[in-house]
Formats: structure tokens, C-alpha cells, sequence
């Protein structure tokens, strides 16, 4: 009995032992930097709660990084910016992660009675959009030359940073008519109204992610970008209301 409850009592401590060992592994792990899409900033975290992010424009957020401003993994709004990166060897091969749509956003209840259509061209309405480079700004751009109204972008009120400002500015009120994601529309739900778009006039709109060349920690920040395609990832996504990598 005695050698019984000594050999417990050993296993006990090394499984004990094994245990806090792997905690610690776990927490030694370092917390990476991620420079994403203003669009993801609420889902993101969801993700991986623990790392560092930064949000904004993805053409911004690319910028920083040819600078040299210190990052891990880069999260874009589009395939393009990535790529751009990839070919000045900045970021590793781009993966494609997840998918949204654009659309239309105006006050709660649409009391102007906006459509996507000729309304749009109503005298004194307050646009307001992306700007050019920034990726839904651009999105924006092919939207409006698909319905024949470019000459929108010239009456735009103000043209944004990133995406957020431009639902910021239609939430506050300072704005009639926003072109954002239908991710970015969902996260303000109650505040304002959406306005679908045909889809004819919907742009093709995927986001890729790469892991930064110069980072410390490039093996983790790969893993990182692994762990978007995961299914703990992608439902999370999914419940933020963004969609399948179109095949």
C-alpha cells in the first residue's frame, strides 16, 4: 500500500510538472503584432485575443510597413496591397482568408428614400466615401462606374482613411450616404439603414493576410495566418458576417 501511494504521488507531480510546463510554453509565446484592415477590428481579437493589433487603411497600414515600422503579420482589405508587398520581398506569400460584400449605408429608416440608383445623384446629398487607395475606397470606385454615376466620386463630401471613418461619419449624422462593407454595417445594426447593391454592381471583394519577412517571430506570425484558415477562425468570421473565399 505504502509503495502504491508513493508511485501516485510521483505520477501526480510529474503530471503536474508536465502541465505547468506546458502553460508556461504557451504563455511564452510571444505576442505578435498584426496590422489589419479597419474592418476587422472587432472580429480580430475575437481570434486571437492575446496580440497586439493596429487598424486602419490597409494602404496605410503597407506604407508602415516599407518604412520599416515594426509588424508581424498584415491583414489587407484586398489581394493587391499584399501582393505589392510580396513582390518588394516585404511579406511572404499572400493568403486569401475571407470575403465580404460592399453596400450602401444611410440613416436609420431611410428617411430620404436612397436607393442604388439615381437617387444617389440627388441634389445636396451628403456622400461620402474611402478614398482612393484605400481598398473600399477603391471598391467604392468600381461600384459607381459599374452604375454609370463616377461623377459621384467628385461630389463625395469627404473621402476617408479608412472605412471606419466613413461608417463613423453616417452614424454621427454628418453624413447622408456611406459606402462600407456589409461587416462594417452590421457592427453599428439598429443605427443606420443598408441599402443593398445590385450585383452586377458588386465588386469582388477578398482579404489576404502575409506574415511580415523582417518580423522576430516569422514562424509564429506564419502559424498565425495558418490559424485564419482554421475552423475556430472562420467562424468567427463567419458570426461577424464576413464570407467564403469565392472559388
Amino acid at each position: 500500500m505504502r509503495r502504491t501511494a508513493v508511485a501516485v504521488a510521483l505520477l501526480l507531480a510529474v503530471a503536474a510538472s508536465a502541465a505547468g510546463a506546458a502553460l508556461g510554453g504557451r504563455s511564452s509565446q510571444p505576442k505578435l503584432t498584426v496590422f489589419a484592415a479597419a474592418s476587422l477590428t472587432d472580429v480580430f481579437p475575437k481570434i486571437a485575443p492575446r496580440d497586439r493589433y493596429s487598424f486602419g487603411g490597409s494602404n496605410a497600414l503597407a506604407t508602415q510597413i516599407e518604412q520599416g515600422l515594426p509588424a508581424d503579420v498584415f491583414a489587407s482589405a484586398n489581394t493587391k496591397i499584399p501582393w505589392q508587398l510580396h513582390r518588394m520581398h516585404l511579406v511572404t506569400r499572400p493568403v486569401n482568408f475571407t470575403a465580404n460584400k460592399l453596400c450602401i449605408i444611410v440613416a436609420k429608416g431611410n428617411p430620404l428614400h436612397i436607393r442604388a440608383n439615381r437617387t444617389l445623384e440627388r441634389s445636396g446629398l451628403r456622400i461620402v466615401m474611402a478614398a482612393a487607395g484605400v481598398p473600399a475606397g477603391d471598391y467604392t470606385r468600381t461600384v459607381l462606374a459599374k452604375l454609370g454615376m463616377s461623377d459621384l466620386v467628385d461630389k463625395a463630401i469627404s473621402q476617408e482613411t479608412d472605412v471606419r471613418e466613413v461608417l463613423s461619419k453616417v452614424v454621427l449624422g454628418e453624413a447622408d450616404v456611406g459606402f462600407v462593407y456589409a461587416t462594417d454595417a452590421k457592427t453599428v445594426a439598429g443605427q443606420v439603414g443598408v441599402v443593398g447593391l445590385p450585383e452586377r454592381a458588386q465588386p469582388t471583394v477578398v482579404y489576404a493576410a502575409a506574415a511580415v519577412k523582417a518580423s522576430p517571430h516569422l514562424k509564429e506570425a506564419e502559424a498565425w495566418i495558418r490559424q485564419l484558415l482554421g475552423g475556430k477562425a472562420q467562424r468567427e468570421l463567419r458570426a461577424a458576417g464576413f464570407r467564403p473565399v469565392p472559388h
